[in-house]
């Protein structure tokens, strides 16, 4: 009744676990079908799992007294869900902040006005300085996530990505070769950056030379 048995080796006389109760010390004479005598059965179930805001990639939710049954009647275990996070169309997240991209019209990026960009609470509206660039990024305070760990809410940056017009009527691409030929005349006026850029490759090749 203790589980283990003495097996003489030659001189030598050791202890392994009963083979006939496995270590239990007790031998059930008329086993349940179900459970073969183990005391436990298998058995699928769907749960509800409340997910809290800011929940993270990686995060784990505990479920207590929802994991495998205890040994001899004892207490369950506990079931932990880790999630795992879907990719947004719109917002990436790192950390508490979020990021977003938010195409903007040539025009609007040359002459300035107003845009709507997206938020988790809704729209707001952002003001476009007149001569605004490719890539410039707006912070919006506390329009982040908040961690279920604590913490300040995060941020939301927006970068601004001018869109190049596509499919061009004819009058379109000829209103655009005049505007081209027009920025020619004052180049250094209209495009610093490109101004000073090709500066720099011009006196990069001319140091090869010498």
């Amino acid at each position: 009744g203790v589980g283990q048995v003495r097996v003489q080796q030659g001189f030598f006389a050791i202890q392994q676990t009963c083979p006939q109760c496995h270590g239990e010390g007790k031998i059930i004479s008329n086993p349940c079908p179900d459970c073969r005598g183990t005391g436990v059965q298998n058995e699928t179930r769907t749960l509800s799992v409340k997910i809290p805001p800011g929940v993270d990639d990686g995060d784990r939710i505990r479920l207590s007294g929802e994991g495998h049954a205890g040994e001899q009647g004892g207490q369950p275990g506990d079931l932990y869900v880790q999630v795992v996070l879907k990719p947004h169309p719109i917002f990436t997240r790192n950390g508490n902040d979020l990021h977003c991209e938010v195409p903007i019209s040539f025009p609007t990026a040359a002459l300035g006005g107003e845009i709507e960009a997206p938020t988790l609470s809704g729209k707001v509206k952002l003001k476009v300085s007149p001569g605004t660039q490719s890539g410039k990024l707006f912070r919006l305070r506390g329009k982040g996530v908040k961690s279920v760990h604590g913490g300040e809410i995060g941020d939301l940056y927006c970068r601004l990505i001018v869109e190049t017009p596509v499919n061009l009527t004819p009058r379109q691409k000829e209103i655009l070769t005049e505007f081209e030929e027009s920025m020619q005349k004052n180049a250094h006026k209209h495009s610093p950056h490109s101004k000073g850029w090709l500066d720099k490759v011009k006196e990069f090749f001319d140091n090869i030379k010498v």
